[in-house]
């Protein structure tokens, strides 16, 4: 992704939302290729925040994402839930487990809010905004009007998976929104280059950290 030839200044009306740079998605059951890498540049990047969101993926045991909670599917597999499609994946993200923790050299001091999201046993979220039954809120949104944030920035794992859903229901949300490309991390798929389309026509922003400074 190309860089913005005029930087970006970060506000005091600005947020970062870092999602799920978790244990299992960095070293463990659903590693995502080089994720460990941008977590020096969220280090650095964080810096230039004021205010600062993280969302945490917290599933119970036999949480509906989880494959091993339905009969005959593999990780990867499309299943039929009450509200509709749910793709399923190794179990992860454990309520108090090593793999939900943080990565351990995270380093965001400016953090004001965790969210976590996953932890009702028959409702995956994705988004840091709405749950996959897409009527269930995380209360996100309300948060963010109540603080007088106006413009959301998102990074952390993966890419098109959490990051943009999270992105998406931003813009829903009424929010401009920024991916910032270099701290997140994609799984290799075919599939991302119309899922980037999809963000570009939504009106999500991408960028580079080095496009960002402080007013």
């Amino acid at each position: 992704m190309m860089s913005s030839p005029t930087p970006i200044a970060i506000t005091e009306t600005d947020i970062l939302v870092v999602v799920d740079v978790q244990n299992d998605f960095c070293t463990g059951s659903l590693a995502i290729p080089d994720a460990e890498a941008i977590v020096p540049v969220l280090n650095r990047v964080g810096r230039l925040f004021r205010h600062v969101v993280l969302t945490q993926d917290w599933h119970p045991q036999g949480h509906i994402s989880f494959a091993s909670s339905h009969a005959g599917a593999k990780p990867g597999d499309m299943v039929k839930v009450a509200y509709g499609d749910q793709k399923v994946f190794a179990d992860h993200c454990m309520v108090n487990s090593w793999g939900a923790e943080m990565h351990p050299a995270l380093d965001l001091p400016n953090t004001e809010l965790i969210i976590r999201k996953g932890f009702r046993r028959d409702i995956d979220s994705f988004s840091a905004f709405v749950e996959n039954d897409k009527t269930t809120t995380t209360g996100l949104a309300g948060y963010l009007r109540s603080r007088g944030f106006e413009r959301v920035f998102l990074a952390g794992l993966a890419l098109y998976g959490c990051v943009r859903f999270s992105a998406l229901d931003a813009r829903k949300a009424g929010f401009p929104a920024f991916i910032i490309d270099d701290a997140s991390r994609s799984r290799p798929d075919p599939g991302n280059a119309a899922l980037s389309d999809e963000l570009a026509a939504a009106g999500v922003g991408r960028l580079q950290s080095g496009d960002l400074r402080v007013a």
